[in-house]
């Protein structure tokens, strides 16, 4: 059985945040998502260590903080570092890939350009970790 996910989404576009929410809502599992416009952002949301998401899903190209600098920040917090964290980006760059992986993401996912295809990536990936064993923290 699917629970319902904490989900912090990190992305500055504000059109992005607006199509996730779409897609989150219509799958009424009310998964409660919180925002962030950026990793510093993020950062202040995350200091609230009994309130953590069980997910986050970060796009790459962000002002103050990008998520790279984001994760690596993120990855060497002994707390912080057990929240699955997927990228969600349109970087089709092998170097940002390889640097998430090698910074410890849990997945890389390209925003697709049609919505059909993105609704389909957000189901699945959201089914997939709503059904996962997550760490209590």
């Amino acid at each position: 059985m699917n629970k319902a996910l904490k989900i912090l989404f990190i992305d500055d576009d504000v059109i992005e945040a607006m199509k996730f929410n779409r897609v989150v809502s219509s799958l009424k599992l009310n998964h409660e998502v919180i925002e962030a416009k950026n990793g510093e952002e993020a950062l202040q949301i995350l200091n609230d260590k009994e309130n953590l998401p069980d997910i986050i899903l970060l796009d790459l190209n962000m002002p103050k903080l990008n998520g790279i600098d984001f994760l690596k920040i993120l990855k060497s917090d002994d707390i912080l570092n057990y929240v699955p964290t997927i990228v969600l980006t349109t970087s089709n760059n092998p170097n940002d890939l390889k640097a998430c992986y090698k910074i410890g993401v849990a997945g890389y996912v390209k925003k697709p350009l049609k919505y059909e295809d993105y609704v389909l990536k957000i189901q699945n990936l959201i089914s997939y970790w709503s059904m996962n064993e997550l760490v209590e923290l």
